[in-house]
């Protein structure tokens, strides 16, 4: 290879140390990214300015920010950076497995991911999905599970969580059970037979916490999935807490109303979780990037339909 080639062909490191601190606007917030010092990217990208032979950043007390030169080269850097992630998580698929062992809540999977699977199919059909329902943490190297769709916080202990979206939730009956049982304010409802989730025994406190409201609770029905109480609430059994995403048929229907129109956020949030010796698998990689992707376009939809 010529002198003159090897100039044209800086180092993926450099790249990469040049593409973070493009994006953050920072060195130090770059390092951190990468998990390198400071001062290896600041050489990183200072070995890169040389041999380009053009400075890309301009530095000042503030901080940097890129030369005109440098944001040019920034957004080709960015495309080829991810032509080779791509290409080189495609290798990977096909070298250690073309297999995703998905564990999925019940009612979520059901309800609102395996809808979307087409899409992940039709865009990778080298990968083969086999599913799984699982509530809570488990052990993913007994179960042979690569990654989990998890409700919860980021706390799952040697995996890696990825944030995918917050729950709404309220308060949701029968249409008949409602006019049987009028709520004038949301304390009426302490009165009334109150649906639980086993996995969430604080979840009606914390909602009428949200009101400003500190009540005692009689005991209620428990249930283990959200499919099967919000079957009881058709049924008239009683009120219970609902994620409105996963209820949208049936309250499109009118086969269940808001006993009380106040929506509060859950404590518990969605979040994509993988073990760290998965982490970087092929098709868990593929899947966490486009499970993002829907819940990005998802939350979009949402809020344009809230605006119309």
């Amino acid at each position: 290879m010529t002198s003159l080639n090897r100039k044209l062909l800086p180092s993926t490191s450099a790249l990469a140390a040049f593409d973070s601190v493009a994006r953050l606007g920072s060195f130090s917030l770059a390092a951190d990214e990468l998990a390198l010092t400071q001062g290896a990217i600041s050489r990183q990208v200072m070995s890169l300015e040389e041999q380009l032979g053009v400075r890309l950043f301009e530095r000042g007390a503030r901080g940097v920010r890129l030369t005109s030169e440098g944001q040019t080269y920034a957004k080709s850097i960015a495309a080829a950076l991810g032509e080779i992630r791509s290409a080189s998580l495609q290798v990977m698929t096909k070298t250690h497995g073309n297999t995703l062992n998905l564990a999925m809540l019940p009612t979520f999977g059901t309800r609102w991911l395996l809808p979307r699977i087409p899409d992940f199919v039709a865009s990778h059909p080298e990968i083969t999905i086999n599913f799984a329902t699982r509530i809570g943490q488990f052990d993913f190297e007994r179960e042979q599970i690569d990654m989990a769709i998890h409700i919860g916080q980021a706390d799952w202990p040697g995996a890696e969580s990825t944030f995918l979206m917050q729950e709404m939730v309220a308060p949701v009956c029968s249409p008949d059970f409602l006019k049987n049982h009028p709520v004038l304010q949301g304390g009426d409802l302490a009165s009334l037979p109150l649906l639980h989730m086993a996995s969430r025994p604080g979840a009606w406190d914390h909602w009428f916490q949200s009101l400003g409201l500190m009540m005692t609770l009689p005991q209620g029905m428990r249930f283990e999935q959200f499919s099967s109480v919000a079957q009881a609430c058709i049924a008239g059994l009683g009120v219970a807490l609902m994620p409105l995403f996963l209820i949208d048929n049936e309250l499109k229907s009118k086969q269940l109303v808001k006993a009380f129109d106040h929506p509060a956020i859950s404590p518990s949030s969605y979040y994509a979780v993988a073990p760290l010796s998965r982490a970087n698998h092929g098709p868990v990689v593929l899947f966490r990037d486009w499970l993002v992707r829907q819940v990005a376009a998802y939350r979009a939809s949402s809020d344009t339909s809230l605006h119309k």
